[in-house]
């Protein structure tokens, strides 16, 4: 009965995710099977302790499934975004049994909130990845990364430092440099917004007045409808919605700006553009036609890394995930077969 009801829930879960090779009966009872997991009380949640330089606290995780070779730690955006907005993944991953991880980083909304802006930092950050990798019992036989977008940026510092330590790295809707970053938006993405609108977007700027409604609404009007995800914002999913509403200010704008319209924040110098060929794991890089960032860019650092693959969302924007889904998580998928089966590049 058991094996039944196990097989039925994996064909159904196949059902959303076309091209997929269809896992039998003893594949779907050992990934649904929790013997031996010490988070089964939890529904897979494993709070983990961070040390820091102000202290310890805890970060909030969630194991999905069970696969002995593959095991994706997922880096969200923001700063100061939430695990929320990767859910989309549930109706794909399990299906192709690959074993998954939320993870909301410190200041998070899941995760302790310390008032400490000196941890606000990208190389705490990637020392926090360190740490959960280890809680997680992750190595080189079995542990990807994904980071999107400000995750992009974790995931690349991580591999600089530790790739000793990965079996592939996927970099998601991130470029290699913000100050290449600032000039697409100034070169490209400005002149092609309503100029009155954009005027009025720079006013409220100059007078640091980001938390009037206005602001917020001439930016998801004219920006974030076109670049950050393509849909009428009344109909963005509820993770997206629940990610935004999450996002905790205090580490977003002082690390990114205001706003998705171009960076301001203490990240702006930041450029690994130069440094993408020490990076020798397999590494998927993912860009899309309408994204924030420069998609040849993006495909120019698949070609600088030692084992890149590039996938062009061609529908897609920052939130390819959403917006040209198909294409990114079949990518997503192949990607993490390839170097599994010994495929890649």
């Amino acid at each position: 009965m058991r094996v039944t009801a196990l097989a039925a829930a994996a064909a159904l879960l196949m059902a959303g995710c076309e091209g997929a090779e269809a896992p039998d009966a003893d594949d779907a009872v050992a990934y649904f099977d929790n013997t031996g997991r010490d988070d089964v009380l939890t529904g897979g949640v494993k709070r983990i302790p961070i040390e820091t330089p102000k202290g310890t606290f805890t970060v909030w995780t969630k194991r999905v499934g069970n696969n002995p070779t593959i095991k994706l730690l997922l880096l969200h955006g923001g700063p100061g975004a939430t695990h929320e907005y990767f859910e989309a993944f549930d109706s794909y991953f399990p299906a192709a049994g690959i074993e998954y991880y939320y993870y909301d980083q410190l200041g998070s909304y899941y995760s302790d909130q310390p008032d400490a802006p000196d941890l606000w930092e990208t190389p705490r950050f990637v020392e926090e990845v360190e740490q959960v990798r280890q809680a997680l019992g992750l190595d080189q036989s079995n542990f990807y990364l994904l980071g999107h977008s400000w995750g992009g940026i974790l995931a690349m510092e991580y591999a600089l430092a530790h790739q000793d330590k990965l079996k592939g790295l996927i970099i998601s809707n991130m470029m290699a440099g913000i100050p290449a970053y600032n000039e697409y938006a100034e070169r490209v993405l400005m002149p092609a917004m309503d100029q009155t609108a954009l005027a009025e977007i720079k006013k409220i700027e100059a007078a640091g007045q980001y938390d009037q409604p206005r602001y917020m609404e001439l930016m998801i009007q004219h920006h974030y409808v076109d670049h950050v995800l393509r849909l009428p914002a009344d109909q963005w999913p509820d993770p997206v919605n629940r990610a935004f509403k999450h996002l905790n200010p205090k580490i977003y704008v002082p690390m990114q700006g205001p706003s998705e319209l171009g960076l301001t924040g203490k990240l702006l110098n930041w450029d690994r553009t130069a440094d993408l060929d020490q990076i020798a794991v397999p590494t998927l890089v993912i860009g899309a036609q309408y994204d924030t960032m420069n998609p040849k860019h993006m495909e120019m650092m698949a070609g600088k890394v030692q084992k890149g693959r590039y996938l062009y969302c061609p529908t897609g924007s920052h939130m390819a995930i959403y917006d040209d889904q198909k294409t990114y998580v079949e990518g997503v998928i192949a990607f993490l077969r390839d170097v599994d089966g010994g495929r890649f590049p």
